[in-house]
């Protein structure tokens, strides 16, 4: 199934828009192509701020799924899907989510992170073939990212979505999109006509990595992933997480750096419990019984 729209409405999007501002832009300086891609850039926090209350709303339902163990799976095409599995992936060395808990899919597969696919977004078919594929349940939640908000990968994936009854948001740059209809959340950035007209991995490119970032960042915060301020379930996989690892410790809990290598090395590498044991005064294996008691929120394991 094909399911790709006509060509006449697409010209008439938002994100194809011309902007006669920059109608002279192969003549600029780079002085001038500067400023002028600087000022645009500087639009989109404004735009994303005026759906903040909306992707709050959105954020609070992934989170109370994931407490139950669904996912958080995003779908997207080309510059939309690689900032989809860009975020997926780095929440495993972050906050140690396992492959399964945040999942990133693009058209056309792994080739598509690195060269153009072609044909691989026009897929409806290919979308839900993904989403079933991914045993989709309801509890998951799935996030399509797609600057035109018709990408019809991206449509086919929420229509499975919707028929198992998951979580569906779709995150587009332009207002009241077939995605936008389709989906429980809709997040629709304005980010207004391109530089280079057409060009979304632009502004549109931007807002998407900075709503995927709080989509993710905040959800893992609301899941206790954090103490503070402090990344207390990364993942320490070279010297420079585990310097990281043991300056997150001193911070924690005042330690000096020798008591928290200690710590860390009893802890099995584990940050959270080396922080709790320190904090608690006890051996790591009470730490481990602490948190798991307190489902693994530092906070709460030092407060019961």
């Amino acid at each position: 199934m094909s399911h790709i729209s006509n060509d006449e409405t697409f010209g008439q999007l938002r994100t194809e828009e011309v902007d006669a501002k920059y109608q002279l832009l192969d003549v600029m300086s780079t002085s001038e192509l500067l400023h002028a891609m600087n000022e645009g850039d500087a639009l989109v926090p404004r735009a994303i701020a005026l759906l903040l209350p909306n992707i709050e709303r959105a954020i609070d339902e992934i989170v109370e799924r994931m407490e139950r163990g669904g996912r958080l799976i995003y779908v997207g095409a080309g510059t939309s899907g690689r900032l989809g599995v860009l975020d997926a992936a780095e929440c495993g060395p972050t906050f140690s989510v396992s492959e399964e808990q945040v999942v990133g899919f693009i058209a056309g597969g792994d080739r598509a992170l690195r060269f153009g696919v072609e044909g691989a977004e026009d897929d409806f078919g290919a979308g839900e073939d993904q989403m079933r594929e991914a045993h989709l349940t309801s509890l998951d939640c799935v996030v399509g990212i797609a600057a035109s908000g018709r990408t019809p990968y991206v449509l086919g994936a929420l229509d499975h979505a919707r028929k198992v009854g998951a979580l569906t948001i779709g995150l587009t740059s332009n207002l009241r999109s077939e995605i936008s209809r389709s989906v429980e959340h809709p997040l629709d950035i304005d980010t207004g006509a391109e530089l280079l007209a057409g060009s979304t991995r632009l502004k549109s490119g931007t807002a998407q990595k900075l709503v995927l970032n709080m989509i993710s960042t905040i959800t893992m915060v609301r899941l206790g992933k954090t103490f503070g301020n402090l990344m207390v379930d990364l993942q320490i996989t070279n010297k420079k997480l585990q310097d990281r690892a043991l300056r997150i410790i001193e911070s924690a809990t005042g330690v000096d750096r020798a008591r928290a290598e200690r710590a860390l090395v009893e802890s099995e590498n584990q940050v959270k419990v080396a922080i709790v044991a320190i904090l608690l005064g006890i051996d790591a294996s009470a730490a481990r019984v602490r948190l798991s008691a307190a489902s693994y929120r530092v906070r709460a394991a030092l407060s019961d």
